[in-house]
C-alpha cells in the first residue's frame, strides 16, 4: 500500500468512527480511527458475505457507509463485551 491510500484509508475510517459514534455514542479522535479501521474491515466482511449491496454507486460513498456500519457493529460488541 503507498501512503496516500493509506491516507486515504485513514481518512474513511475517521469520518465512519465519527459516524458511528454520533450514531451509537463515543467520542475522541483516536477512538474514531480505531472503530473505523476496524469497522472497515468488518463492515466489507459482513456486507460481502452475506451478499448485501448498499446500492451506493459513489465509491467514496460507498466505502464510508461500509465502514460506518462495521463500526456501529465494533462499538456495540466493545460495549456488550465490556
Amino acid at each position: 500500500m503507498d501512503k496516500r491510500a493509506i491516507a486515504v484509508q485513514v481518512g474513511i475510517g475517521i469520518v465512519a468512527g465519527w459516524l458511528a459514534s454520533w450514531l451509537v455514542g463515543g467520542s475522541g479522535l483516536l477512538h474514531y480511527v480505531v472503530t473505523g479501521l476496524a469497522g472497515s474491515l468488518i463492515g466489507g466482511f459482513l456486507l460481502e458475505r452475506f451478499g448485501i449491496d448498499l446500492g451506493i454507486r459513489n465509491q467514496t460513498a460507498s466505502r464510508i457507509a461500509t465502514a460506518t456500519i462495521g463500526a456501529m457493529i465494533v462499538v456495540l460488541l466493545a460495549r456488550i463485551i465490556g
